[in-house]
C-alpha cells in the first residue's frame, strides 16, 4: 500500500453532524487556513470510540492555539451521529461533543486514506493535514487500541516547528527540546550537546 503522507489529501464531501446540525462538509473548505488532525473511528456507540472523541474534544482549545481543529469520522451515517451526540455518556453516548463528525457511509475516505477493512469499517487512522492540503502524518492503530491526545499535539508541533524553521526533530522533541539541521554536521552538532 502507497503512503498517503506528503500527498494531497484525499478529495471529498461528505454529510456530517456539526454544530448540532446536519450539514455537508467538503476538502476544499476543510484543508484551508488551518492544520486538520482527521481522526477516523470504527464505529459510533461502541466502546473505545467515545473515549478517544471526547478526549479530543475536549483538547479543542489546545488545538485551537496550534491553528488546528480535529474532525472525526467513521463510516456510520449523519443520522447515527446525531442520535450518538445526543446520548448522554453514562449511556454510551457523546452528549456535548462539539468537533464534527463526517459520515463516510460506504468507507470511499477510509478506502482512498488506506484504512477500509474486509468487514466496512475504518481502523483508527489519524491524519494531520497541513493549511495547503498535505497530508504531513498519519499513524494507524487496530481497533482495540485508543489514541494519545498528548502525542497528537506533540507531532503537530514538530510538524509546524519543521516548518518554520527548517530543522528536523529528533526522538522524543518536544517545544523548547533541541533540533538539530538535516544534515550529518547537524546530526553531530545535536550529539554534541
Amino acid at each position: 500500500m502507497d503512503s498517503v503522507v506528503g500527498k494531497p489529501a484525499p478529495a471529498f464531501k461528505l454529510n456530517a453532524w456539526a454544530n448540532g446540525e446536519m450539514t455537508q462538509i467538503s476538502s476544499d473548505n476543510l484543508f484551508k487556513s488551518k492544520w486538520t488532525v482527521l481522526l477516523f473511528y470504527p464505529l459510533d456507540f461502541t466502546f473505545v470510540c467515545p473515549t478517544e472523541i471526547l478526549a479530543y474534544d475536549a483538547a479543542k482549545k489546545d488545538f485551537a492555539e496550534l491553528n488546528a481543529r480535529v474532525v472525526g469520522a467513521s463510516v456510520d451515517s449523519h443520522f447515527t451521529h446525531k442520535v450518538w451526540a445526543s446520548t448522554p455518556r453514562t449511556a454510551g453516548g457523546i452528549q456535548g461533543v462539539t468537533m464534527p463528525l463526517l459520515a463516510d457511509l460506504g468507507g470511499k475516505l477510509a478506502s482512498s486514506l488506506g484504512i477500509l477493512t474486509d468487514a466496512g469499517i475504518a481502523l483508527r487512522g489519524l491524519f494531520i493535514v497541513d493549511p495547503q492540503g498535505v497530508v504531513q502524518h498519519a499513524t494507524i492503530n487496530a481497533l482495540g487500541i485508543g489514541r494519545n491526545v498528548e502525542e497528537t499535539i506533540r507531532v503537530l508541533q514538530a510538524l509546524q516547528y519543521t516548518q518554520v524553521h527548517g530543522e528536523v526533530c529528533p526522538a522524543n522533541w518536544k517545544p523548547g527540546a533541541k533540533s538539530m539541521k538535516p544534515s550529518e554536521a547537524g546530526l553531530k552538532e545535536y550529539f554534541k550537546g
